[in-house]
């Protein structure tokens, strides 16, 4: 099966959790074995490159440094044979880089992570803020690095415990006094019996669309101009497994799913139903160059692709941050792009928010595509995208990584965007542009839900989505597709 139109990255591999085994080899040969769940890293193909881990099976004993405490100062040990525990609180990036840069050998490498970003994890307890941002900070770099390099061993992704840190705490004493692990000294082995990865041939893209029609005198409401509310809801980073992306893709998907849910009462009576038909969106492939926001705008009948009067996309909207962006591609004095800003300004302004315009041209015979919105501009729609972010991301960058967890998410944020996007649209659809009104008013039956927007946000986040390991059943698509039905988002058909 070919590849989706546009594709930028190869088919991934299989990547499920995996079971790591822990043996401890004791003198007296008193062996104890422990069973922990790892994940690991990401391995993918790039216009026939290849990057991330290319093998998966580990068989060796524990180390806890890259320097021999028996050799002189600084000296490299001879890694060829030992998988290094090395916890990210306690990581030199700079050594790492040199080491996977310079290709030297290693057994394996198990990275341990702070349990605040373990998506099961929902207790934030015991790490100050400052602490999880700096954290933060070194797992998105970790998570660039790993996933644009070629790593010749196995690199599985584990989370701190006491009984990891107990084992942690033995291999380091042993190494600092120069008694590494060995099968006849004893200590700690490492094991992960897994298959040869395979390439996933044909993966599955899958977009979800709800359909709300405007109310026209005649009755046909093909003919009512389109409002299209988009987000990519797919993920990607160094661990698959782990990739539950929060606030990139996760709010978007939130606030499109609130903001459906806050039009879809409005349109249900007739006397409140707008001129305007409103198409949500929920699209698949974002990290990959938007390739499912292509698929899915060629799959539209022409004629609905004609209507819409404007697209705006949600990207990463869920952080504390006080100043939001609207991402275009038409130049601002387009006016379209006018009305557009003008619209969100004016409820911004009432919001006590900033709402900044950013222009980036689209390079017609570049095929990267930065923001959603590019997709629709090449097919000559107007759009936008909405973002916490001042620039575009990097390819394969905020798309979901090992940092992107429920504890740096604001539901605050997403509320507030959600009361941006909804009121401005509101605002337009029934021609009350520059009008001080509140459509969604607190206390209102349109008031928006804090508990519907916090336990979506739960979901996700504890919900990896890389996308070629989804299939259309998944239970992720079923629960999107159940919302739009709910209430009442009709399912309108793609042309074949």
């Amino acid at each position: 099966m070919a590849k989706p139109q546009g594709s930028v990255l190869e088919p991934l591999y299989s990547s499920a959790i995996i079971l790591l085994v822990i043996v401890t080899a004791c003198v007296e040969l008193c062996d104890a074995v422990t069973v922990v769940d790892v994940y690991r890293l990401v391995q993918y193909d790039l216009a026939g490159v290849p990057f991330g881990s290319r093998l998966a099976a580990l068989n060796h004993h524990a180390g806890s440094s890259l320097f021999s405490a028996s050799a002189t100062a600084g000296a490299a040990a001879d890694l060829s044979r030992t998988v290094l525990i090395l916890p990210v609180r306690e990581l030199n990036l700079t050594f790492i880089k040199e080491y996977i840069g310079q290709t030297k050998p290693l057994g394996g490498l198990l990275l341990l992570l702070p349990p605040i970003f373990n998506p099961l994890n929902t207790d934030s307890r015991g790490e100050s803020y400052s602490a999880k941002d700096n954290i933060k900070e070194v797992l998105t770099e970790l998570d660039q690095l790993l996933i644009h390099a070629n790593i010749p061993y196995p690199v599985y992704f584990g989370f701190e415990d006491d009984h990891v840190n107990t084992v942690l705490a033995d291999v380091k004493k042993n190494d600092a006094a120069g008694q590494p692990a060995t099968a006849t000294t004893g200590g700690y082995k490492l094991v992960v019996v897994a298959r040869e990865p395979k390439k996933i041939a044909s993966p599955t893209i899958s977009n979800i669309q709800g359909w709300l029609p405007g109310l026209k005198a005649d009755g046909d409401s093909n003919q009512l101009p389109t409002i299209a509310v988009v987000a990519s809801y797919d993920t990607f980073g160094a661990a698959p497994a782990l990739s539950v992306g929060s606030d990139s893709s996760g709010s978007g998907v939130v606030a499109l799913l609130e903001i459906a849910r806050l039009f879809s009462i409005l349109y249900s009576n007739p006397k409140t139903r707008g001129s305007y038909n409103l198409l949500f969106a929920l699209t698949s492939g974002g990290p990959y160059n938007y390739n499912g926001t292509n698929k899915w705008l060629r799959s539209l009948d022409q004629r609905v692709r004609e209507t819409i009067d404007y697209s705006i996309c949600l990207n990463s909207i869920g952080s504390i941050s006080n100043e939001l962006w609207i991402h275009v591609s038409k130049p601002p004095d387009n006016v379209y792009i006018k009305q557009i800003f003008e619209g969100f300004s004016s409820v911004s302004e009432e919001m006590g928010i900033k709402v900044g315009l950013k222009h980036k041209k689209i390079n017609i015979s570049n095929p990267r595509v930065a923001w959603e919105h590019e997709q629709f501009s090449r097919q000559r729609v107007t759009a936008a995208t909405l973002s916490e972010l001042s620039v575009a991301p990097d390819f394969l960058e905020s798309t979901g990584g090992l940092s992107d967890s429920r504890h740096f998410v604001n539901e605050a944020s997403i509320s507030r965007s959600v009361k941006l996007v909804a009121e401005s649209l509101a605002r337009h659809i029934y021609g009350q542009e520059g009008k001080s009104i509140d459509i969604f008013a607190d206390d209102s039956s349109l008031s928006i839900n804090p508990s519907y927007i916090r336990s979506w946000l739960q979901f996700l986040s504890a919900t990896p989505r890389v996308a070629p390991f989804l299939s259309k059943n998944d239970p992720l698509i079923t629960a999107l597709k159940k919302v739009y039905v709910f209430f009442a988002i009709y399912a309108r058909p793609l042309k074949t």
